[in-house]
């Protein structure tokens, strides 16, 4: 059995978590850590404690209302990815722990076309 790094919990709530095949578990804030527990198979967690982050980015789409997924950035893991039944709470859960300047919102569709754009005429 697996030991939660959090003595307190703010939110848990069902979720996807994005990697490599989706896994259906839920997703645990607390004062320590941002947690996912896999649904059925309890080897599968991920816990990412709250030095560990590095930013936290919301994919937004509608403007702002709907947040399809979302992605923790570490400073030595990588990127995971999460979607949420609510993920407005669990963002704002989060926004307690972390600084509101390491969340950030990604880059649209045509965000990315303008980079790609600028980029090649920069090279010609």
């Amino acid at each position: 059995m697996v030991q939660s790094l959090n003595t307190k919990v703010d939110l848990t709530i069902k979720a996807t978590a994005f990697v490599g095949f989706a896994e259906y578990g839920q997703i645990m804030i607390g004062d320590k850590a941002f947690e996912f527990y896999h649904k059925r198979d309890m080897r599968k967690y991920i816990q990412i404690p709250w030095s560990e982050v590095e930013f936290v980015t919301a994919s937004v789409l509608l403007g702002g209302r709907w947040i399809p997924r979302y992605a923790i950035q570490t400073k030595q893991n990588g990127t995971f990815t999460f979607s949420s039944k609510e993920p407005k709470k669990v963002l704002k859960a989060i926004r307690v722990y972390i600084d509101s300047q390491k969340m950030v919102r990604s880059l649209g569709f045509f965000d990315v076309l303008k980079r790609a754009i600028v980029k090649k005429k920069a090279r010609d």
